[in-house]
């Protein structure tokens, strides 16, 4: 009987024994599962921790009587300290709520602005890959108002702003005529000292503004205006090649420009089926390129565009109409006033342009896109106009000289992609038209003329190797009435080196003729007065490039261009007629160029581009020029935002 009464009836100091149950909970309710409590004495400063169950509970038994501390310290919440007092045999139960020290929930005015939570992913102070912090103003990489990731007002309404800085820095050797008064007593009769020093910096701040969606859906509009600032220094050796007046500097000249480079509106007309195909027009100032590589069209001018696409966008479609204006002598840049010495007034120079493309993408292979287009150039000057050096430009110099018409249409057919590891572009072109009074024939011609380009290369890992071809066909006798060599509208072609290519880069004039051999960023011999301010000529040498290359992948910030091109001309009776020389070689020489462009932040922020580019005349080009090696070695600075 003693023993049972000892069972029932429990010790004094259980008897004195407390229990705390509790939840715990966020700032919403919601309980919050595996949360560590703690309990602390006062006086004791022992501590029993708990962790909650998954539905928030928890619960501690056998607590002395006496005063404790309920604490929570959790990185992921608010810190949380409570004191509680529990009486002998007392069972207390006690709420806690917590509150995230990352807010889970951010109120937003729009969707644009939805970010993830801020996430602390290393120790403070230690270096590493943060994702998902916050947005540092005006850095282009975060979101932003003034790249088009965040709405400028309402909801659909955008502003995209691009700065660019480029300063090109370029010593060249070229081969330069002496000119009527040369700068030296003992130079030769046609040509003086090569050495010419150019330093080129632009800045372009372009405003575009826009109606739509940042994702799939084409804008409902947009209006783009770009002004542009061009510098434009120049040392040569020699008089008579930076203006026509030997009074002039002999060795400098500087053109502080400012223009706009682009201002156009664009439109959506309306959607095409439910894939966000659509057909749009834009009209004003423009650049366009009307095939993949620039070989007959590609410019920045005044025209009307019509666009759009159909089929989920495997097809799409360009009609376009430009009425050319004038361009800036030393810059190329568009002019929009005659200066007032020429008698002021709007800038045209009564030239239209008319394109028609269509592209199809996957066309026989995926991942090839094959191209159709016919282009017309209407070039119908209305007086002599001579460039802002005082050079006669149009017509050229050369032969009986009269303003005429050149009528020259093209038709062609190109693609793009892969077939299977081959990477291909390959571009074909007819001419034909007429020009009313070509200089070299000095008779109206039809023209007659072929182009054909075609690059081939294979990806290896981190390298390119590479191969291309071009053809233009030349004139066989500039004395009848067909006009057989191909010139371009406005080409600006990115093959055989591009603007590493010695060729390519620069403009070689042809001595006491006004005209050049070949134009500044063109392979073309078209013996055009200015590329940007002349007419086409299609009484030419015409040209064969075959060429040889690789772009390797240095490291992740640094890649190389390495090319050779050896140059033919097609024929060369016109250069024979032209120069009064009989037995004109066909070789030109051999072109070499190496090239580094170097992004030292993994971005298209800070490249900088530099190179050097050889050129070892053969026996043609030693005829009507120079036997000496022509080098020039270059470096180009881009910063953009």
């Amino acid at each position: 009987m003693l023993a049972a009464v000892a069972l029932a009836t429990p010790p004094a100091a259980a008897q004195e024994r407390a229990t705390l149950r509790g939840t715990v909970v966020d700032s919403r309710g919601t309980a919050l599962p595996r949360v560590t409590v703690v309990v602390r004495g006062r006086e004791s400063g022992a501590e029993r921790p708990a962790v909650t169950a998954p539905d928030g509970t928890f619960m501690m038994g056998g607590l002395a009587p006496g005063l404790y501390d309920v604490v929570v310290e959790d990185p992921a919440f608010a810190a949380f300290r409570r004191e509680v007092a529990l009486a002998p045999g007392a069972e207390q139960t006690i709420r806690i709520e917590l509150a995230y020290t990352v807010a889970d929930f951010v109120p937003v005015p729009d969707r644009w602005r939805l970010r993830f939570p801020d996430w602390q992913r290393y120790p403070p102070g230690q270096g590493g890959d943060y994702p998902f912090v916050r947005n540092r103003g005006f850095d282009p990489y975060d979101q932003n108002v003034l790249k088009g990731d965040l709405p400028l007002a309402g909801d659909s309404l955008f502003l995209i702003f691009t700065g660019v800085v480029e300063s090109p820095l370029e010593y060249r050797l070229l081969p330069t005529p002496a000119g009527v008064s040369t700068e030296r007593p003992d130079s030769e009769a046609f040509f003086g000292e090569n050495e010419q020093y150019a330093l080129l910096p632009s800045a372009i701040a372009s405003f575009e503004l826009f109606h739509g969606s940042t994702s799939f859906r084409p804008r409902d509009w947009a209006i783009r205006v770009t002004p542009q600032f061009n510098v434009n220094y120049v040392s040569t050796r020699e008089r008579g090649g930076l203006n026509v007046s030997p009074e002039e500097p002999a060795t400098r000249r500087r053109d502080y420009l400012a223009v706009l480079q682009e201002a156009f509106g664009e439109v959506k007309l309306f959607d095409v089926g439910e894939y966000y195909d659509f057909t749009s027009v834009r009209a004003g100032i423009q650049p366009f390129n009307s095939d993949f590589r620039g070989f007959l069209f590609r410019d920045t001018n005044l025209g009307v565009r019509a666009f759009g696409n159909w089929g989920r966008n495997r097809n799409q479609w360009n009609v376009a109409v430009f009425d050319q204006l004038e361009k800036e002598t030393n810059s190329d840049l568009n002019l929009l006033v005659y200066p007032e010495e020429e008698g002021g007034g709007f800038a045209r120079r009564r030239q239209r342009v008319f394109i028609a493309n269509y592209y199809r993408q996957d066309f026989l292979a995926e991942g090839y896109t094959f191209s159709v287009s016919a282009h017309a150039n209407q070039d119908r000057p209305d007086r002599v106009f001579y460039d802002a050096n005082g050079f006669l430009v149009r017509p050229s110099p050369v032969g009986l000289i009269q303003p005429h018409n050149v009528d020259a249409y093209y038709v062609g057919a190109g693609g793009d992609g892969h077939w299977g590891r081959l990477n291909v572009t390959h571009q074909f072109y007819a001419a034909f038209g007429t020009d009313a009074f070509n200089g070299v024939s000095g008779t109206p011609v039809d023209i007659e003329a072929q182009f054909a380009a075609v690059e081939i290369s294979v990806d290896r890992n981190w390298y390119r190797p590479k191969a291309a071809f071009l053809f233009a066909s030349g004139d066989d006798d500039p004395d009848d009435t067909r006009a057989r060599g191909f010139d371009a509208i406005v080409d600006n072609p990115n093959i055989a080196g591009g603007p590493f290519s010695f060729w390519n880069r620069y403009s070689i004039r042809l001595a006491q003729t006004g005209l050049g051999l070949v134009g500044r960023n063109s392979v073309l011999p078209s013996l055009r007065s200015s590329k940007a301010e002349g007419q086409a000529s299609f009484v030419n040498p015409g040209l064969l490039l075959f060429n040889g290359g690789l772009d390797a992948e240095l490291t992740r910030k640094l890649r190389m261009t390495v090319n050779v091109n050896y140059l033919r001309f097609h024929r060369t009776e016109t250069l024979q007629r032209l120069l009064f020389q009989a037995d004109i070689d066909p070789s030109i020489g051999i072109d070499g160029s190496v090239g580094f462009q170097y992004r030292p932040a993994l971005n298209d922020n800070l490249v900088i581009t530099s190179g050097v580019s050889l050129f070892m005349p053969r026996t043609g080009f030693q005829q009507i020029l120079t036997d000496r090696m022509l080098y020039s070695p270059f470096a180009v600075v881009t910063i953009t935002y």
